[in-house]
């Protein structure tokens, strides 16, 4: 009994030694994994073409635009780095997308309630297709858009401006969404 007692007594000593070691080079190891995937999101906050929310009311009904805003960096932008009369997502990385809680009307149009993705197609001279996608949460913008899933597609007239806007931004202002970057001002009309 007393051997019994005895080696209950080691077992406890053994155990309280070991509880009180420092960390084995796996939790070392984890600890560092822990901190790599800190520094990850870090990075992905600070990624070339930052992530913009926007949000706001057009006719006392809530938007919010969220899109990846690229600046110029002395490329040149229409028909080059976003080329003429092909679908281009209207931002960078992930597709841009519009959180509408309410109908609206655009340009005229009636577009439901909902998430959609939104799309441009830009053209050298007249109007540009904004389009309004029901797929919303693409990870890689236009090389996942697909045209069966379009629900609305409009014609905007687009302008330009003496002045260079260095960052995309899409604002929400009269008369609905004002997309701007470069030299552009995309106007969309929004009740």
């Amino acid at each position: 009994m007393k051997k019994l007692s005895h080696f209950w007594s080691l077992s406890l000593i053994c155990v309280s030694i070991f509880a009180c070691s420092p960390k084995t080079s796996e939790t070392s190891e984890e600890s560092t994994m822990e901190e790599t995937t800190g520094t990850e999101s870090e990075s992905e906050e600070q990624r070339p073409s930052p992530l913009e929310i926007k949000e706001g009311q057009i006719s006392g009904k809530n938007i919010s635009v969220h899109y990846g805003s690229p600046s110029v960096k002395g490329r040149t932008i229409w028909g080059d780095l976003v080329p003429y009369n092909v679908v281009w997502r209207t931002g960078a990385n992930e597709a841009t997308y519009i959180d509408i809680p309410q109908d609206i009307q655009v340009e005229g149009k009636t577009l439901a309630a909902g998430k959609y993705s939104l799309f441009t197609i830009p053209k050298e001279n007249g109007p540009w297709t904004v389009i309004f996608n029901s797929d919303w949460d693409l990870e890689h913008g236009h090389f996942q858009y697909d045209e069966k899933n379009d629900v609305l597609r409009v014609e905007v007239t687009p302008s330009w401006e003496t002045t260079s806007s260095e960052k995309l931004s899409i604002e929400i202002e009269s008369p609905g969404l004002v997309i701007r970057w470069e030299k552009l001002k995309l106007p969309i009309t929004i009740q």
